[in-house]
Order: C-alpha cells, then sequence, then structure tokens
C-alpha cells in the first residue's frame, strides 16, 4: 500500500509540471498586456514550489520517520491434539463428531487469555490486539484476571474492557493499567454472551502484562440449558469456586439434572458430608459418584443457584449438568415421577428395570403375565426371558423355581434326571452331565477333563485350582499365569483399573496411527486377538505384521513408563474360517518378534480347558482403552468393568438368533457397561480362586452398553486345540 500511495502523488506532481511548461502564448502584444500576470504566474509557480516542498517532507515523515502507536500484528499459532484418534468424519465440520471434538476443545482452549509472552517476557512494543469472546446464547461471560501489570500512565499502555464485540466506547466496561495484585481481584461480567478485549503499548516501558480467565459459572435465563464443571469431561482444577444464577419465568419452578456427576476424591466416594470437594444447591451439599441422571433438585420458585467448590488436594472429573422450566403443579407431564424427583416414561414403570435409580417405579407392581414374572418377596415385575435362565433374578428365587426339573437335577442339555441315577456310571443326559462331580472313574466326555496320562476326571474346572486331582498332577501343569501382582480396588462399572491389575492386557497400535485393538498375553512370544482387528480394509494392510506394534505392561496410552515394552508383530494368524459377516471364529494369533520378559506389570492370563465351564450368572471383567460410551472418544486410562455371563438361549433370543456355537455373551441387560469400540480383541477374564481364565474375546454387539443387548464374545475353550496347535500352549 505505501508503494502505491507514493507513485499516487508524483503522478500528480508531473500532471501539474506539464500544464505550467506548455501554456500557449502565441500573442505578443497580449504578452505585453499581461505582463503583470507573469508576475503572478512567478509568484504562483513560487508558491507551487513550495507546496511541493512542503509535501515531499510530510511523505518522507510519513514513510520514514513517523511511527504509528497503533500498528495491527497478527499472532498465529498451532494446536496439536495428541490424545485423540483422528476419524475420517473430523474431515466434516458440519459433523457431528467434529462438533463434539471441537466443543470439548474450545472448553480447553477458551478459559485462558494473556498479553503476548506473559509471563516468560514483556509484552511487545509498539501492539495492538484484541480478543473476541463469546458464550453460548443464553450465557453471559465473567472475565477474571489473575495478573494485570502495565505500565502507570493509560496514555502509554491499557487493556479496555468493551460490554460488546466491537470497541464502542460506550459500551466500556473499564480501562485499566498500573499494577494490580492477586489480592485484589478484577472481575467483569457482561450483560449478553459477548465481550471485547483490547491492548495497546507504546515503544517504551514494556511490562509483564496480564493473564486472565473466563470464569466459571454464569447468569442462566433461557428456559433450559446445559452447564458442566470446568474442563469437564477432563479433570476439574483445584482451588475453584464457580455459581450459576438460573432465573426463569414468574410462576415456574427451576429443575436441574445431573446426566454425570463425579465430584469425589479417593476415601470420600460414599460420603455424606462432603468436607471436600462439593456441589451445593438449596442449601443441600451433594459430593461423591452417583449413577447417570440420579441426582435431581427442584426449586420452590424460579430462581436456583448451584455452587461448585473444589479445594487445594485431589480433583475428580466433576459433573455435566441440564436445567429446565417446570410447571412446579406438574413436574412431571405426562410422566411417572419417582421419589427422587425424576421424571420417566410411563411405559417405564414395573417393566422390571430400576429406570428411577431409587427402585421407586417398580415398588407395588401388578406384573403382566405375558411379559414379566412376578417375584414375591419384595413383590418386584422381572422381564419374562429371565425364567428359568439359571440365574436367580428374584431375590427370593422365583424366577427359576418350577422350570421343568421340580425335585429333580437338570442336566447341562436342559433335561432332567433322577437323584438317584447320579454318578451310576452311565450317561442318562446325554452330554454326561449327570457323571459330573463324582469321585470313581468317569468315562471321558466333552463335559470331562482329560489328564495327559488319558484319565478323565468329573471335577469340574480342575486346572489351576492348586489341587492336583489327576493322578499324573497333569492338572495343575503351566500354572503360572492368570494373577495381578496388585490388589484390586473397589468393584464398580466403567472405572480406572489400577495399573498391573491386568497384566496381561496389551493395546495394539497402528504405526503412526495410536491404539487400535486389545489382545492378551498368553505366552511370551504369543499374543491372542479378534480376527476381525487384522482384516485388510482398503489402503489399510491390517492383515501385515508390519503394520502393527504392540504394547505390553501400559496403562495411559502415550506415557510410556519404564514399566512399558513396545514390540513388533513376526506373524499374525487369524482362524481361516472368520466369517466376516456373522463375526464367527472371531479369534486371531499374534507372534511377537521376540520374547517379552515377565514382570508385575506383564503377565499372561491362564487359558481354559477345552471342558472349562463358565456358568450364566458368573461375574467376569472386560478390560480396554476402547471408547467411554457409543459414539464417544477413546480412554487414555485403562478401563474395566465388571458384567455377567448372560443364558445362552436367552441372549440368542435378544439377539435375534445372531449367535453361533462358538460365540458367548456378557453384560448387564439393564444396559450402562459394555466393550466398546477400540475394546475389540481383548479379554473377558474369568476369576477363579486367585486366577483368571481367558473366557472370551471382545467380538461384536448391537451398539455399546444398550438395554437387553449384551457384548458378544469368541469362546475361548472352542478354539484350545487351535491354539496349540500354532503355538503350543
Amino acid at each position: 500500500p505505501s508503494s502505491k500511495f507514493v507513485y499516487k502523488h508524483l503522478r500528480f506532481l508531473f500532471c501539474v509540471f506539464y500544464v505550467f511548461e506548455f501554456l500557449p502564448a502565441s500573442d505578443n502584444k497580449k504578452l505585453e498586456k499581461n505582463k503583470g500576470r507573469k508576475i503572478g504566474a512567478v509568484i504562483g509557480v513560487v508558491i507551487f514550489a513550495a507546496v511541493v516542498a512542503l509535501m515531499t517532507g510530510l511523505l518522507v515523515w510519513h514513510f520514514h520517520f513517523r511511527k504509528d502507536v497503533r500498528v495491527k500484528r497478527m499472532y498465529t499459532g498451532s494446536l496439536r491434539i495428541t490424545n485423540q484418534v483422528f476419524e475420517d468424519a473430523y474431515e466434516n465440520s458440519n459433523s457431528s463428531e467434529f462438533k463434539a471434538l471441537a466443543k470439548q476443545v474450545a472448553s480447553q482452549v477458551r478459559p485462558l487469555i494473556k498479553s503476548p509472552g506473559f509471563p516468560n517476557s514483556p509484552y511487545p512494543p509498539n501492539t495492538f490486539i484484541q480478543w473476541q469472546l463469546r458464550a453460548d446464547p443464553g450465557y453471559v461471560l465473567k472475565l477474571d484476571f489473575d495478573t494485570l501489570n502495565l505500565e502507570e500512565n493509560c496514555m502509554n499502555d491499557f487493556v479496555k474492557i468493551y460490554d460488546s464485540l466491537v470497541a464502542i466506547e460506550s459500551r466500556v466496561l473499564q480501562e485499566l493499567c498500573g499494577y494490580y495484585s492477586p489480592s485484589e481481584p478484577l472481575v467483569y461480567v457482561s450483560s449478553g454472551n459477548v465481550m471485547l478485549v483490547t491492548m495497546a503499548t507504546n515503544d517504551k516501558g514494556n511490562y509483564p502484562g496480564f493473564q486472565a480467565q473466563l470464569s466459571c459459572g454464569a447468569q442462566l435465563t433461557s428456559e433450559k440449558g446445559r452447564f458442566t464443571s470446568p474442563r469437564f469431561p477432563n479433570f476439574y482444577p483445584p482451588r475453584t469456586l464457580c455459581r450459576w444464577s438460573i432465573q426463569v419465568a414468574q410462576g415456574k419452578s427451576v429443575k436441574v439434572t445431573f446426566n454425570k456427576f463425579y465430584v469425589a476424591e479417593p476415601g470420600e466416594e460414599n460420603s455424606k458430608t462432603c468436607r471436600k470437594d462439593y456441589v451445593e444447591i438449596n442449601e443441600k451439599k451433594f459430593c461423591g459418584e452417583h449413577p447417570d441422571k440420579t441426582v435431581m433438585v427442584t426449586s420452590n420458585n424460579n430462581q436456583m443457584t448451584v455452587v461448585f467448590y473444589s479445594d487445594a488436594s485431589l480433583v475428580d472429573t466433576g459433573f455435566e449438568a441440564e436445567y429446565e422450566t417446570i410447571d412446579s403443579k406438574d413436574p412431571c407431564p405426562k410422566q411417572f415421577q419417582c421419589n427422587n424427583e425424576r421424571c420417566i416414561k410411563s411405559a417405564l414403570k414395573c417393566d422390571g428395570w430400576n429406570d428411577c435409580g431409587d427402585m421407586s417405579d417398580e415398588i407395588n407392581c401388578e406384573c403382566d403375565a405375558k411379559q414379566h414374572i412376578s417375584c414375591l418377596r419384595p413383590q418386584l415385575c422381572k422381564p419374562k426371558f429371565w425364567e428359568c435362565d439359571g440365574v436367580n433374578d428374584c431375590p427370593d428365587g422365583t424366577d427359576e423355581k418350577n422350570c421343568g426339573c421340580d425335585g429333580q437335577k437338570a442336566c447341562k442339555n436342559g433335561k432332567c434326571y433322577s437323584d438317584k441315577l447320579h454318578c451310576d456310571g452311565k450317561d442318562d443326559c446325554g452330554d454326561g452331565s449327570d457323571e459330573l462331580e463324582c469321585t470313581s472313574d468317569v468315562p471321558c466326555t466333552e463335559l470331562t477333563y482329560k489328564c495327559k496320562n488319558g484319565k478323565c476326571i468329573s471335577e469340574v474346572n480342575p486346572e489351576c485350582d492348586g489341587t492336583s486331582q489327576c493322578d499324573d498332577g497333569s492338572d495343575e501343569e503351566g500354572c503360572d499365569c492368570g494373577r495381578s501382582m496388585f490388589k484390586t480396588s473397589r468393584i464398580v462399572g466403567g472405572e480406572d483399573a489400577t495399573e498391573g491389575e491386568f497384566p496381561w492386557q496389551v493395546s495394539l497400535h497402528v504405526k503412526g496411527f495410536g491404539h487400535v485393538c486389545g489382545a492378551s498375553i498368553i505366552h511370551p512370544r504369543w499374543l491372542v486377538t479378534a480376527a476381525h482387528c487384522v482384516q485388510d480394509d482398503g489402503k489399510m494392510k491390517f492383515s501385515q505384521p508390519g503394520t502393527w506394534e504392540a504394547y505390553l505392561g501400559l496403562h495411559t496410552q502415550r506415557k510410556i513408563e519404564s514399566m512399558v515394552v513396545k514390540r513388533n508383530l513376526k506373524q499374525i494368524i487369524p482362524h481361516p474360517y472368520y466369517n466376516a459377516y456373522t463375526y464367527d471364529n472371531d479369534i486371531a494369533l499374534m507372534e511377537l518378534d521376540s520374547p517379552v520378559t515377565y514382570s508385575d506389570y506383564i503377565r499372561p492370563i491362564c487359558l481354559p480347558s477345552p471342558q472349562h465351564d463358565f456358568p450364566a450368572g458368573h461375574t467376569v471383567w472386560i478390560t480396554g482403552w476402547g471408547a467411554t460410551r457409543e459414539g464417544g472418544f477413546a480412554a487414555t486410562v485403562l478401563q474395566k468393568a465388571q458384567v455377567r455371563i448372560i443364558n445362552y438361549n436367552t441372549c440368542n433370543k435378544l439377539m435375534n438368533s445372531q449367535l453361533t456355537s462358538r460365540m458367548m455373551c456378557a453384560g448387564i441387560l439393564q444396559g450402562g457397561v459394555d466393550a466398546c469400540q477400540g475394546d475389540s480383541g481383548g479379554p473377558l477374564s474369568s476369576p477363579a480362586g486367585t486366577r483368571m481364565f481367558l473366557a472370551g474375546v471382545v467380538s461384536w454387539g448391537d451398539g455399546c452398553a444398550r438395554r437387553n443387548k449384551p457384548g458378544i464374545y469368541t469362546t475361548v475353550t472352542k478354539y484350545r486345540g487351535w491354539i496349540q496347535q500354532h503355538t503350543g500352549v
């Protein structure tokens, strides 16, 4: 722009000179008459020359000597997300995945603004900077200055805060300069959802500058909305005090529901005193861990204040809450109101599920005999498909009574037999199950354990139980497996595992990409995973060993500590009969390029014998770094959850007869706990005494953690011969 400006003025001067030098003068008499005019022209030229000199001086000053205090500078940078696996959906800024990630990034980046160089160096001279701050509609902004140290004279350096998005002087909240200590807080609140912060500096006296943050809390005036603890779903900071003031229309009430609530320090999970971190509403404090949407509070009028406090010690992930305007006379229109003030669909009352969270929707119910089982003590309704599935779902066992073998014993295949036929040396059931748990020699069947010497014993799951039942002791061989060197922590669904708690868990990374699947250690050289993890997909050659690297002893993704071992792969052996459409035979073996040395953090899980029994109702563990909710983000820390094995026939009905005989089901039929994307190939660990056995491999499911949709796993007992053939284990 500068060169164009000079050229324009020089062109103008050239035109002026051109006019004066070539004025026509052909009449001499006229020239004599106009001597006075010549003198005037000379004077004009002199004046013009003076003007030219003045203009030239101004141009030289403007472009060489003058320094403009308000020189706009643009500061650019880049942001790298290191704890998130890239998805194709991020290419589309309109996709739900992109919007979810953008919202999470904004919540982390937005709170802090500061002058360039702060706090390591003084702010630059001759600078003008502005920050445009926006909040969601219905929210206001609260800006809190932690530090401010500028020149004393606001004519030199200053910061201005505007109650608008542009620099309108009539909307100035404050002009700041000089020094303010942290003990003199500077807090500014906007009237709407926008705010502008500007900073101007001259060429001398540069100071440290300032740092400010958008404080948590807000004034909420919409009919409904959402708010979260700072940095949710990541850990909130210590020493935090937030206040949300909610106001709705006159004559209405406010109802706040906490979709997620994790405000607890270790040892304070079930605290009732809330001495440390807490949320306070209506003079009542809430803390600890609570199931989703079980903490609800309703106001007595059209206003409510929510306060969040964290002390200087340990922190948690916080909360996600939503508020809505309700009619206090009819808080749950066309719905059922639980005792805890939660509203649920009327159809969910007496359906056998604890939808309220406090069981108030399942008390004193009259059950539909076609759809439900009537438990007697206490009087509850349970889903009909739980009847006679081998698990007592009614507290009094009503659902397992009169199941076709009244007064007799039940075979594994569903047949019944008399007590007198038990251990009579004959296969009265047809599957040999009536001859199990017998003291005498028994014939070898699919259900009996075969010792190395060829003899069979009738004990159920005799391997590695600490007692030798085989004459040759072969049932106790190869038992340095399935043990953690660390005590397990509390048992709840969907929480962080402790380091070394599942030392057989492996994280499989695609090189240059990150975690994709899980696997289990069964030998210093061998891993078990899912076949669907190693199927080629377009340009990605997942079937090739060079695509992968295995991390053993890993607890936190991208945190490679001294106990973690990385190995490349030598070969991958998917099951030859894997079916990509039905997920049948969904199992694969991986050989490491070199063996690993076992440690407290790296150990194998026990492989079950072909006859090992994992009965319905048995409690098992699922672990992995997969998504923590359907369609959500991958976990950074290894997650664990406890589920139970589901009766095969019951599960097959729920899954529309899609199961094969080589699949098993595990989960919580009420929903909320399950394996998910990224957990594939990982272990289903079954405790037996002091050891864990590999019951299954994470395979597939209908979504994640949906009601009546358990997770489906490859049954490892069906592949013991195939595993031994390829690995010798």
